[in-house]
């Protein structure tokens, strides 16, 4: 076998390679196998970290037991909730790429032949995508799998009823103690978030696209079912580098366009369309995801409700088939033609997947709805798109008109909220935090939790070019508006007590303002250059994309 990781003997690199090798223990034998990446962002920083180093040995014997030989290699280990707090929160967006470069220079500076990738928290596994199809060499990813909750006062309770809860606290709705027990009782292992959050909508991604093994997602973390996986994925990367197959075979538009309809049926998390125009891009496939999020809104039926978008646990819906299952009750709309890295299509795997229980994950003909949860709106405020969240059984009303109030931090909106300034028919614009504004994309829910918290939900809208939580939001929240501000977006020229009309049925987000009025704002509001200042928050603030092109980078 052909293997890029072996070098000509009696060169230099041969010779400096082998004396390196040599001293860590491999043989000459070992330096003929496939060399092969294990991808671990490790960290102890964060609870959804703190179990893949026993992840990563078991995958390095794995790997070496079916002929290869496995080398760690980390990378930066962003976790939401505690990554959020420096940079304005902009260290989160920005750190999925950094891990894709990380990767690069990793695996591509030493010409490994493939790579096995540990998915954990949100930005993993979109980076790990991001870099298989920037790299294209044979590659499957590993999802660790979804941390053990906890119970308060005999109710459910997760990291997201904590972040929830804490705006109730801002307004005086909910006391520090009860927070407190809460946060003591969400967490009780190792893992990512528990509900239909970014990290387990992204993992089911990976199995929809046909880059995780079938069957794999999602899982709870340090499962048997999850060291199974790591166990068959260590046998067949070896396999895959001797077959050949890449993951430009498996990222087709066929596939992207199965993962946006599994991410529909599913309720996913709006996180997501941006992750996979990223992954489109990286793999140089030609398609636009936000276009297929648009064109198959009304297509796809909503199949399941895992909390917090419904009743059912992450537990529940695993137990149920997981994101095989809905691939299946999916069959007649999807390509089933698309490679996977098990070499079989996925018409052939869904001949043989049965559902476990058709009440947690419908079929298509008896769906929970056909609304879609994940809306793109465009319009005079959103040019280019906006993302609404919708819960599955959504009763909110789905318009609203109001009059603009203008902040430009989420702390300064808190403020004015505390302050009387935001009141009922308000629409509450959040600016500045897109992907160039923050830089690095800043988090927007704590203004939307603390509406909540304020009882103002459904009262006042909420409009912003920042991210924001991938489970769930509460009343109307067009996030990831874009153009975004600090790109010449029309949230730039928005003023307090300008009309905002939002239609979430019709798909529309508009300033109604007239437009001598907007060209005369456009004169005093001209683009001042962006100050150059150290670090890697500034890098990214002159490199990144707008959202519609996955928001990745280049020079």
């Amino acid at each position: 076998m052909q293997l890029r990781s072996n070098f000509e003997k009696g060169t230099s690199r041969w010779a400096t390679r082998r004396a390196q090798w040599r001293a860590l223990g491999l043989s000459d034998e070992d330096m003929e196998k496939p060399k092969i990446a294990v991808v671990n962002s490790s960290s102890d920083l964060a609870i959804c970290y703190s179990h893949l180093d026993d992840i990563a040995r078991r995958a390095k014997d794995a790997i070496r037991a079916a002929g290869g030989i496995g080398f760690e290699v980390r990378t930066t280990a962003p976790s939401d909730f505690i990554h959020s707090a420096g940079g304005r929160g902009g260290y989160i967006l920005a750190s999925r790429d950094l891990i894709v470069n990380d990767i690069e220079a990793g695996v591509e500076g030493a010409l490994l032949d493939g790579m096995v990738c540990l998915a954990s928290c949100d930005k993993t596994a979109p980076a790990q995508l991001m870099a298989a199809g920037r790299l294209n060499i044979p590659t499957i990813v590993v999802a660790c799998g979804y941390q053990p909750c906890g119970t308060f006062r005999g109710e459910h309770c997760d990291i997201e009823d904590v972040f929830l809860a804490a705006g109730h606290v801002a307004q005086g709705r909910l006391g520090v103690d009860e927070l407190t027990e809460m946060s003591e009782n969400a967490v009780l292992g190792a893992g990512v978030c528990a509900g239909m959050g970014t990290a387990n909508s992204m993992h089911i991604v990976c199995e929809a696209l046909g880059m995780a093994l079938p069957g794999s997602t999602p899982v709870a973390a340090n499962s048997a079912p999850m060291w199974d996986t790591v166990e068959r994925a260590g046998q067949r990367i070896v396999e895959l580098v001797r077959d050949g197959l890449k993951p430009r075979d498996v990222l087709t538009p066929g596939a992207f366009a199965n993962a946006v309809m599994a991410v529909l049926a599913i309720s996913g998390s709006i996180n997501c369309v941006k992750h996979l125009q990223a992954v489109a891009a990286e793999a140089e496939c030609d398609v636009d995801v936000y276009g297929l999020f648009e064109r198959l809104a009304d297509d796809v039926p909503l199949l399941a409700a895992v909390r917090p978008n419904g009743p059912h646990s992450i537990e529940q819906f695993e137990a149920a088939g997981g994101a095989a299952a809905v691939l299946k009750q999916l069959e007649g709309l999807l390509h089933k033609e698309t490679l996977t890295v098990t070499g079989r299509t996925t018409g052939e795997h869904l001949a043989s997947t049965e559902v476990a229980d058709p009440e947690i994950i419908r079929p298509a003909d008896r769906p929970l709805g056909r609304r879609p949860a994940v809306v793109l709106v465009r319009g005079s405020l959103a040019p280019a798109t906006g993302i609404v969240k919708l819960a599955v059984a959504e009763e909110r009303r789905l318009t609203f008109e109001g009059r603009a109030i203008v902040y430009d931090s989420p702390e300064d909106a808190m403020t004015g909220l505390r302050d009387g300034e935001i009141r009922e028919g308000h629409v509450l614009v959040l600016r500045g935090q897109g992907p160039k504004g923050s830089p690095g994309m800043g988090m927007a829910s704590r203004p939307v939790f603390a509406l909540d918290g304020a009882g103002l939900t459904g009262k006042v809208a909420v409009v912003t070019d920042g991210q924001l939580s991938g489970l769930v939001n509460k009343g109307i929240v067009v996030g990831e508006v874009s153009p975004e501000a600090a790109d010449g977006g029309p949230l730039a020229l928005v003023e307090n007590g300008d009309r905002i009309v939002i239609d979430v049925a019709a798909r529309t987000a508009d300033l109604d303002v007239p437009e001598d009025v907007l060209a005369e704002r456009r004169t005093r509001l001209a683009r001042t250059p962006v100050p150059a200042r150290p670090g890697w928050l500034s890098i990214y603030q002159h490199v990144v994309r707008p959202l519609q092109e996955g928001a990745v980078l280049r020079g």
